[in-house]
């Protein structure tokens, strides 16, 4: 060998070279990092600590696809916080952490656990809760369930749920729900959609349990959620009518099928409104209505006839029973009646007949119809004075003006008599009247006939009744003489019974027992010396021997002649005797005189030729009534003899009664009273009597006139001679009105046969007594809507219903009838019932101010009525029900709150550009109006860097505001183009605020995170296909990428590839693939997540992906990857060349040693017993054979033995070549290869040659144990 010196000096200078650059070493405590998730950006998180035993300058670095989150000051190793940390998000990762001294870099993968804090609030897992339930569902069940979770470990992540408000807010429904510890809300007391509420809304919110947060035990909650609870009605109520009672006309000749009127009822559970059907299950008149059974019009079944109802006050009465189609809960029908008034209208349908009956006791059948009528009247009777006899009825059964007709009379004898009344309605009386005394003279006619019409008014239709008036003869003459005066002689000797005289004769033309005539003497002067024949009237010498010329030479008689009525007649009969004394004398000469009486005052005579004559007019009246007109003068004749001789006669004077009084009534005037809706009831009765003696002129009629006289008719019936009333009377069918007419002031009329037309007149005030028979009524100026402020801004009396009655004795009360609640004119139910109350005065109050709530309710109606508690209770009592609205007025008593939302927001400045929408927040107010209208605005823009820093950003952002609903949606819209190469998270603080009419604004506010994207994550992917076809399978391409990354992918543009010499792809795509948490693929990640996903790898290879990145990426990437291949190449063939130099020299060095060894061996055997081996060993092994096995390294012979040459400094501890348990298998001879020993730290092997020499066990016989045997002369030690 030539100087063998230089190759171990070569080696040994590398050696000392590569000791001299031993690498860094990380601290042992560079083993785990545990960092809080809240620790802010820009904090240390920690530092990176290594050792370096050659004081080498130590570069620091972080790598791997975690290493965002944290930046490196390389020189010292100080690691802060790049990015925020998620517990929840990632609660784990690791980053490769190194350190190089310039040559040497060691590496470390560094696990990083994140310390979980309070940061999260609990989210609901929906936040558009709704139920619906019974209402009949029991006390204790469950309502909903909700669920929120909170993202935060131990009592930060226990969620707690509360109930913040229930809508609506009153006392019954505060504790009506209870929410339970695992978020079931049970129901804790009775529903009633009709009489509490159909709609219940809860704010819920969730809380944890607190926990640690920026070193503070915070507890969070989340934004509350509201659940609507709908209570689904059930059917346990009967229907009910809409109104509580129903009227309606209908005109008599209405057509079959006439809708007359319509019912309506709904179903009392409002929640079910199931359908109703109706029919009539009882009617006073059967046959005539009937109802439709889907919409409840009732109409005209049959005929009607309004004259038929006469005793039903002309209605109809239904009653109509509404049934809903299915029954209730209980297996019952459920239905409800009511009865219907419909009033059958009159029609022009008939003409006023003629019936022989008397009012008020006419039925008007058709037996009492008649048309001729037969009557009774005295001749020559006064005006006026009706035909007696007569029953005739004029009826025509229609009704107001239809029912109003004239009478008259025609016929030959008409212009004699009257008829009255000359106008009625309805029915009435007829009465023939006298009207023309002197031609109704039986001695010229003894029967007269007339013929009554009645025509309609209207209709002009009438009816003819043919009356025949029979004449009563009556003693309306007198028995009268042919001559006033008769003078007759007789010789004074005329024997007794002698006639005087046959001759005198009266007549009268009375027939009957009034012609008839009875002659008599009156007394006086001679009425004992004369007679006369009463049948005869022969005038006879009573007595002969009375006859004296010398003594009486004349008599004075007065013959009177009397009918059968005792009327009389007086003729002057002058019977002069013959005397024998000479004429012309003294003795022959005659003087009268009247002698004192009670009336001969009234009279004077002539004393020579004894004429009488009255003084003045004689007065019937005032002559005694019992003389019956009679006055009796005594009247004496005397002569003028010596002595004187004289005679007294008596001179009976009749005064004839003539019709010269007018009648007079017993009172000026006369004060009845009468109710109103009576009728055929006396009103009142006047009197009057006629001071004329004589029946023909002291009968008196009556009539009544003034305004409203027609509605009264007047009835006159004699009281004795001379005396007669008259009754007033309403026709029975009529009646008056107190709220038409409350006064009627008349006049009464007494008359009777008084050619000059003389009257007398009585005033008669009737006054009408009002009947509360009329309904109230509500003013509607009292109805007018008012508007009421909700949650106790309003107390007191709102308004005031008031209800007007025009009769005078109402007594009158308001009454609430219902209240309906309507929100946005929905029905909500009963909510709202207790807020107001109404008293009987018409006082409306606000009960309950502060549970009045306008997001519950914004419209209560207060159905009311008035009732007059003193109504007739023949007539209605109720008015027609009114409404009062009450407008709820909203005060601005919510404050906006924004709806959760759990969207990331994402900026990829070079996507975005002005104008562009990159965020959205959504909030509500339960307000309304300018209340709850929102309005949304910017307050603070700040970008936090990744390194922690925060800059103020103001002007890049505007926010616009919309609504839709009653959601406000505030976008956040870009102003300006951003920097796309900043790293951070933009925080856009987000105002809601209210814009209230009165009062201040109510607001709200949040703070979005919109995360940046850089250029550094934008990510290429060429096809193969062009840019056109690309464009077309994008939607398919996105879809694709987003199922194998589970990230967002934002495309920025498809273009064609511009060269093409080297390229296999025509197109490429450009994108960002961005997770929720603001975070972005690498190009070697995606890459990864890519293969790993087969099914989307294959999808997207058939789509046309090539190439993941540029094809300059890839050529610029392939030109590194050379240049370090050939670095390395050159490296590894230096430490080729270095190793091949160590494993010559140590392979020499082994070798000598072998050889010192194996003397050594042979030295040892030498002095030691047994039994040696008979063969020859072969140098270097155990064998004794050519197997070439070498037991110091326990390999084949193909192996090298070159393995120590690697040992490293603990060479001189551990043994690579252990020869303790070298052992050779005779009986297979094969050889087994030692398993390769652990890497714990071995323990220090003994010294190899001693162990051989100390274990020899040789047996005395030269056998030795065993199929084996120990090789001691090669045991030593490696050194």
């Amino acid at each position: 060998m030539a100087q063998p010196w230089l190759p171990c000096f070569l080696l040994s200078a590398l050696m000392v070279s590569v000791a001299a650059n031993l690498p860094p070493k990380f601290g042992d405590n560079m083993t785990l990092v545990q960092l809080p998730e809240d620790l802010p950006l820009g904090a240390v998180a920690f530092w990176m600590v290594a050792e370096d035993t050659d004081d080498a300058r130590l570069i620091y670095g972080i790598s791997g696809p975690n290493a965002y989150f944290f930046n490196v000051t390389r020189d010292t190793g100080e690691v802060r916080l790049a990015y925020p940390l998620d517990f929840e998000t990632l609660p784990a990762f690791s980053v490769t952490i190194s350190v190089s001294d310039g040559l040497n870099t060691v590496q470390k993968e560094m696990p990083v656990i994140v310390e979980d804090r309070n940061d999260n609030a609990p989210v609901f897992q929906n936040t558009g809760f709704s139920t619906s339930i019974n209402e009949t569902l029991p006390v204790g069940s469950v309502v909903f369930s909700v669920l929120a979770e909170d993202k935060d470990t131990g009592p930060a992540g226990v969620v707690k749920y509360y109930i913040e408000k229930v809508i609506p807010t009153t006392l019954d429904s505060e504790h009506l729900f209870e929410i339970l510890d695992n978020g079931s809300i049970i129901l804790n007391g009775s529903l009633s959609y009709n009489n509490k509420s159909a709609f219940y809304q809860l704010q819920l919110k969730a809380c944890d349990l607190g926990g640690l947060l920026h070193n503070d035990i915070i507890t969070q909650c989340s934004p509350p959620v509201f659940l609507s609870i709908t209570v689904v009605d059930q059917p346990d109520l009967d229907p009910q009518f809409v109104r509580e009672f129903y009227s309606a006309s209908v005109a008599e000749d209405a057509a079959v099928g006439t809708s007359v009127l319509q019912v309506e009822a709904v179903d009392g559970d409002k929640g079910v409104n199931d359908r109703v059907t109706y029919s009539i299950s009882n009617s006073t008149r059967p046959n005539w209505f009937a109802i439709k059974a889907d919409d409840g019009v009732i109409t005209v079944e049959g005929s009607l006839d309004r004259e038929q109802l006469l005793d039903e006050d002309e209605q109809v009465q239904l009653q109509v029973t509404a049934t809903e189609s299915n029954r209730n809960i209980y297996g019952q029908e459920a239905k409800v009646s009511l009865w219907v008034t419909i009033r059958v209208m009159d029609v022009n349908d008939h003409k006023p007949e003629f019936y022989n009956c008397s009012l008020p006791h006419c039925a008007f059948s058709p037996q009492e119809a008649q048309t001729n009528f037969t009557g009774y009247v005295d001749e020559h009777a006064s005006a006026r004075i009706p035909i007696s006899g007569l029953t005739m009825v004029a009826y025509d059964p229609d009704k107001g003006e239809n029912g109003t007709f004239l009478l008259s009379l025609e016929g030959p004898d008409a212009g004699a008599f009257s008829v009255s009344p000359e106008l009625a309605a309805g029915s009435v009386n007829v009465q023939v009247l006298v009207k023309e005394s002197e031609m109704v003279d039986y001695e010229r006619k003894t029967e007269m006939t007339v013929q009554v019409v009645a025509t309609d008014s209207v209709s002009k239709n009438s009816s003819v009744a043919m009356v025949t008036i029979q004449l009563r003869d009556i003693n309306d003459h007198r028995p009268t003489f042919p001559q006033n005066l008769y003078v007759l002689s007789v010789p004074e000797n005329s024997a007794t019974g002698s006639v005087v005289t046959s001759s005198i004769q009266a007549t009268d033309p009375d027939t009957g027992e009034w012609g008839h005539i009875t002659y008599s003497l009156l007394p006086g002067n001679g009425d004992d010396v004369f007679a006369v024949d009463p049948d005869s009237g022969t005038v006879t010498v009573k007595n002969g021997t009375l006859l004296d010329r010398e003594r009486q030479a004349g008599y004075y008689l007065t013959l009177q002649a009397t009918d059968g009525g005792e009327e009389t007649g007086n003729v002057s009969v002058t019977i002069q005797a013959y005397d024998n004394d000479e004429p012309d004398t003294n003795n022959s000469r005659l003087l009268f005189s009247l002698l004192p009486g009670p009336y001969s005052h009234n009279f004077c005579r002539d004393s020579n030729t004894g004429l009488l004559r009255n003084r003045g007019p004689l007065d019937r009246e005032a002559i005694d009534p019992t003389l019956g007109g009679r006055i009796v003068l005594t009247v004496r004749v005397f002569d003028c003899g010596v002595p004187s001789l004289s005679t007294d006669v008596n001179v009976t004077i009749n005064v004839e009664d003539i019709n010269d009084n007018v009648p007079v009534f017993s009172q000026s005037s006369y004060q009845f009273f009468v109710k109103e809706r009576e009728s055929g009831v006396l009103v009142g009765v006047v009197e009057a009597w006629d001071a004329d003696q004589t029946e023909v002129n002291n009968r008196i009629s009556f009539g009544l006139s003034g305004s409203g006289a027609s509605n009264f008719m007047i009835r006159g019936s004699m009281l004795g001679p001379g005396r007669a009333e008259g009754q007033i009377w309403l026709p029975s069918d009529g009646s008056v009105d107190y709220e038409t007419q409350a006064l009627f002031l008349l006049t009464v009329t007494a008359e009777n046969l008084d050619p000059q037309g003389h009257e007398a007149t009585a005033g008669v005030n009737v006054t009408v007594v009002d009947v509360n028979d009329e309904p109230p009524t509500l003013d509607e100026g009292s109805l007018r809507g008012v508007s009421v402020a909700e949650n106790g801004s309003q107390h007191g009396q709102v308004a005031e219903v008031v209800a007007r009655d025009v009769d005078t004795e109402a007594q009158l009360e308001i009454q609430l009838v219902n209240v309906i609640c309507t929100k946005a004119g929905v029905d909500v139910g009963g909510l709202c019932h207790g807020w107001f109350s109404v008293e009987a005065n018409g006082s409306v109050y606000i009960n309950q101010s502060e549970a009045i709530d306008y997001e519950a309710c914004d419209l209560v109606t207060l159905v009311v009525r008035a009732y007059d508690r003193t109504t007739d209770p023949r007539f209605q009592a109720y008015s027609n029900n009114g409404s009062l609205l009450i407008t709820i007025k909203d005060v601005n008593d919510n404050a906006p709150y924004f709806l959760p939302d759990n969207q990331t927001f994402v900026i990829i400045p070079e996507l975005v550009i002005p104008n562009q929408q990159v965020a959205s927040v959504q909030a509500r107010d339960n307000d309304s109006g300018n209340n709850g209208a929102i309005e949304f605005s910017i307050l603070q823009v700040n970008f936090i860097s990744k390194d922690g820093a925060t800059i103020p950003f103001q002007g890049f952002f505007r926010i616009v505001t919309s609504v839709e609903a009653t959601v406000f949606t505030g976008s956040i819209e870009l102003v300006t183009n951003l920097d796309s190469t900043l790293q951070g998270t933009y925080q856009v603080t987000v105002q809601a605020q209210d814009k209230p009419s009165v009062g201040p604004a109510q607001e709200a506010q949040v703070t979005l995170n919109l995360f940046t994207v850089d250029q550094s994550y934008r990510v290429r992917l060429q096809f193969s296909t062009p840019k056109e076809e690309v464009g077309a399978n994008v939607e398919e391409i996105k879809a694709a990428l987003a199922q194998a990354t589970r990230t967002t992918v934002y495309i920025v543009n498809i273009q064609d590839v511009e060269s093409t010499a080297r390229a296999r792809a025509q197109s490429y795509l450009d994108a960002y693939f961005v997770f929720s948490n603001g975070s972005a693929l690498t190009l070697s990640e995606l890459s990864l997540m890519i293969r790993k996903d087969q099914d989307t790898l294959t999808q997207l290879l058939r789509l046309g992906l090539v190439v993941l990145g540029s094809q300059e990426n890839q050529e610029e990437d392939q030109g590194k990857l050379l240049i370090s291949v050939i670095i390395g190449l050159g490296v590894a063939l230096l430490l080729v060349l270095a190793i091949m130099i160590m494993a010559l020299v140590c392979m020499r060095k082994s070798y000598h040693r072998k050889l010192r060894a194996m003397k050594a061996a042979k030295e040892a055997r030498k002095t030691a017993a047994g039994v040696l081996p008979s063969g020859s060993a072969i140098p270097g092994t155990n064998m004794y054979n050519t197997e070439r096995a070498n037991p110091m390294l326990n390999l084949p012979t193909k192996d090298l033995g070159l393995e120590y040459l690697t040992s490293s400094s603990d060479l001189d501890y551990v043994s690579l070549n252990s020869l303790d348990d070298n052992s050779v298998d005779l009986d297979g001879n094969n050889q087994k290869i030692k398993k390769e020993p652990q890497h714990n730290p071995p323990e220090k092997d003994p010294e190899p040659l001693s162990v051989v020499l100390s274990g020899r066990q040789v047996d005395t016989s030269g056998e030795q144990q065993g199929m084996s045997f120990t090789n001691p002369g090669l045991d030593t030690t490696d050194l």
